[in-house]
Parts: C-alpha cells; structure tokens; sequence
C-alpha cells in the first residue's frame, strides 16, 4: 500500500505551484482551474446538513472515515471558492483525524491567501477549515 505525502509536503508542493505565477490575477486563475478539476459532490450532500456555515457563497463538505483515513468531498456555487475546496481537500483528504486537526495549514499564509481574498471569503476560508478539523475530531473520538 503506497503511503500517501504528509501534509506539509503537499502544502509546500502547493508553494512551489503558486510561486509560478507572477500576478495575484494568476494565481486567482490557477484557484479557478483547480476548482473546475474537482470531482462533482453528489447531490444527496448539497444539504444544509452538509453545508459550511460562515460562508457567502454555498460550501458543502462531505466527510467520511475509511481504515482509519478521512476522506473530504466537496463543491460550491462559486468558481474561486470551489478552487478553495479543491485546495484545502487537496491538503486534509487521505490522512489520519489526528494529522487533520494538527496541521498548521501555513501554505494559506505562504501563498498569500489570508492578504488577497476578500474578508467574506476569508472567512469562509477558515469556516471551512473549522468544519473539517472538526469531522476529524469526531472521528477522533468515535475512533
């Protein structure tokens, strides 16, 4: 069974992509596209049950334990914050309840995320996060 990458080498993969991109106009695109690359979330979780409050825009994540890994899924009715997602479940999805809820998630800060998105996307940025440390936590505990 291949090991999957940690989640500080997968944040600093993210690093090494968006240093790539001289203009945050760029870098704005790139979030785009990875959101476009993200699988479709299958309607029966674009519930309230499923949303993320504290966003703007609709978020909805889906989580779900797996021998001991947490998997994320998840979709959003706006193109910059569905790329959002697709980051975020890049870095958290296929580790452990407890590698999730210690990650330090420095790659926002590095890239520039927390200084270039709106304060409504900001937020909705650590809502997000909030909502899957927490899944994880309950994982945690249901162990």
């Amino acid at each position: 069974m291949a090991v999957a990458p940690s989640i500080s080498s997968i944040e600093q993969s993210i690093i090494e992509d968006f240093s790539l991109f001289e203009t945050w106009e760029e870098k704005y695109e790139y979030i785009i596209d990875i959101g476009k690359k993200l699988a479709p979330l299958n309607d029966q979780f674009k519930t309230e049950e499923y949303k993320i409050k504290g966003c703007q825009s609709s978020v909805w994540i889906h989580s779900f334990l797996k021998d001991g890994i947490v998997y994320f899924e998840g979709d959003s009715d706006a193109v910059i914050v569905k790329g959002l997602v697709s980051l975020m479940i890049q870095v958290l999805s296929g580790h452990t309840p407890q590698e999730i809820i210690d990650a330090p998630l420095g790659f926002i800060d590095a890239v520039g995320l927390s200084s270039h998105l709106a304060q409504t996307r900001s937020n909705g940025l650590r809502a997000m996060i909030k909502q899957m440390k927490l899944d994880a936590g309950v994982y945690l505990i249901k162990g």
